[in-house]
């Protein structure tokens, strides 16, 4: 019933409105929609921002860790799209505090970003608090906000 389904006396949300709702990141954080890192990030969280506040009151929370994890690796990936020149990505991991033997070897693979977005000097360089100081929101942040506000803790 409008995005929801009840079990019990729980909220969950339906099934077609998750796979809507990652339907819509996976075309936010696609590989060939070629626009600046800071306008996808504004769009990104505007659609998260409102998916949360509309089934932020939903109390399944099982999935929001691991939702939240795949929405940073889409972020990276497109990063590591973006960055396309082994030199730009070597240049910008040495910028993130990446070492340079680590960043070369990254850089020059032949791996896909989606594969690269998994790897250790991508997630070392590209912190959770990098990318949020870029402007990527926090899914399980929203979601404690919504069920736990900062007057109840």
């Amino acid at each position: 019933y409008l995005g929801f389904t009840f079990k019990g006396s729980k909220i969950y949300w339906s099934g077609k409105a998750f796979k809507e709702f990652k339907r819509r990141i996976k075309r936010f954080t696609g590989r060939s929609w070629f626009v600046s890192m800071q306008y996808r990030l504004n769009k990104l969280a505007q659609y998260v921002r409102g998916w949360m506040n509309y089934f932020g009151i939903s109390e399944y929370y099982s999935p929001i860790p691991e939702l939240d994890h795949w929405l940073r690796r889409r972020v990276r990936m497109c990063y590591w799209k973006q960055w396309r020149l082994a030199r730009t990505k070597v240049r910008n991991l040495l910028k993130l505090g990446v070492s340079k033997g680590a960043a070369i070897p990254i850089a020059m693979s032949r791996k896909g970003p989606w594969n690269m977005s998994r790897t250790l000097a991508t997630q070392v360089g590209m912190t959770n608090k990098w990318l949020k100081n870029q402007g990527l929101l926090s899914i399980k942040e929203l979601w404690v906000n919504i069920h736990y506000p900062a007057t109840a803790r």
